[in-house]
């Protein structure tokens, strides 16, 4: 296992984090987990107030693991933005109840999605003043962001200069951030990244196309080479539901050194295809598309035609597809077949793309049941 410095937090992590979104099963296989990540060189581990009763299944890991040294073990725990400060003060104390700890190495605002979340960590009563003083009385040694918002956003709530790292989405097939990977990189924040193998293109199941296109790598492998090689990044979320789904991904986790010729022959293959595929229909994502004055995330939604059609990532495409309308700020717009055919972001795609149709066979394409996230 490779270890790098987490920006100014100066914390020395691990390249993969043990991230507990989804082991809810029971508190002895989160103990197991916990154990099997530690035994492989993880030492940071990652919840959430809001993961079901993951605190307290990693909290009752911790106090299994009585014979772990605290200080080479850190823990980060999210907690969603607020305008009560006081609530934000209730919630530190109860999330260091559930983890059985006394201070924690980090804590996130969790899912600073909005600009009003925005607004609420800068106000003066909001919930930033009781995280200062927490941190002051050292229940919380550092204090960051996750966010699933617009880049807008992220740059924003980077520049404010109140915090010390931040957890967002960026992998090979969803590079929009970069430019605040770019800026939190010159401000020296830790940069973490979220569901690299899930949100990243659920590349443990990848199509057969994807498999063949990538060769002789895994599109898993790929990606996290894609993110180990860039060495602006901190570490890479595990989202591990039980020790046998650490197996797969740690075996890269000494691979951190610069992209081979041979990997970068199979991007350059995987982008040629992917072109070839799409045609003239290939959304470039510049976002000039947007507003929508039906709300419609018209990039998201053709960047999951751009995988569907260019890679045949259908799979994916629908799973993310069926979030649309279902799970709020964290993942925000309306479907493609709410397109009136309004027109008004035509004259703005440089590419003089027919958004209107090819909203439409998207949503043909990846239409189905809802889905919701994984913890509501």
């Amino acid at each position: 296992m490779r270890y790098r410095r987490f920006g100014k937090t100066n914390l020395n992590l691990s390249v993969f984090s043990l991230g507990t979104m989804r082991y809810l099963a029971s508190e002895e296989t989160a103990c197991q987990t916990v154990q099997q990540a530690v035994s492989q060189g993880i030492n940071h581990l990652e919840t959430a107030a809001g993961y079901g009763c993951s605190e307290e299944y990693l909290g009752a890991a911790l106090e299994a693991g009585l014979a772990w040294d605290r200080s080479r073990l850190h823990v980060t725990t999210k907690i969603c933005p607020t305008d009560d400060a006081a609530a934000m003060e209730r919630s530190i104390d109860e999330s260091l109840k559930r983890l059985n700890l006394d201070y924690l190495d980090c804590l996130a605002i969790h899912g600073l999605n909005t600009w009003e979340h925005l607004a609420w960590v800068q106000a003066e009563t909001g919930c930033m003043k009781s995280v200062q003083k927490a941190i002051a009385d050292r229940r919380i040694r550092h204090v960051g962001f996750s966010t699933h918002g617009p880049l807008e956003l992220i740059l924003a709530a980077i520049n404010t200069d109140l915090f010390e790292f931040v957890n967002l989405h960026y992998y090979y097939f969803f590079q929009r951030n970069a430019p605040a990977i770019e800026l939190a990189s010159q401000k020296d924040l830790g940069i973490f990244i979220i569901s690299p193998a899930d949100k990243g293109g659920q590349l443990y199941t990848p199509p057969e196309t994807l498999k063949q296109l990538c060769l002789p790598f895994s599109p898993l492998e790929l990606n996290y080479r894609f993110l180990l090689s860039d060495t602006r990044i901190g570490t890479l979320s595990v989202g591990a539901a039980n020790p046998m789904e650490l197996e797969e991904p740690l075996k890269y986790g000494d691979r951190d050194f610069p992209l081979t010729p041979s990997e970068i022959a199979a991007f350059d293959r995987l982008e040629s295809v992917m072109v070839s595929n799409l045609g003239t229909d290939k959304c470039s994502q510049c976002y000039a598309c947007l507003p929508c004055p039906e709300n419609i995330n018209i990039p998201e939604i053709l960047r999951l035609r751009n995988l569907a059609v260019g890679c045949d990532m259908t799979d994916f495409g629908k799973y993310r597809y069926a979030m649309f309308e279902n799970a709020g700020h964290w993942f925000p717009g309306n479907r493609g077949n709410r397109c009136t055919d309004c027109g008004e972001c035509l004259p703005r795609c440089p590419e003089k793309l027919d958004i209107p149709a090819l909203l439409k066979d998207t949503h043909q394409r990846l239409g189905g049941k809802s889905g919701r996230r994984l913890w509501d």
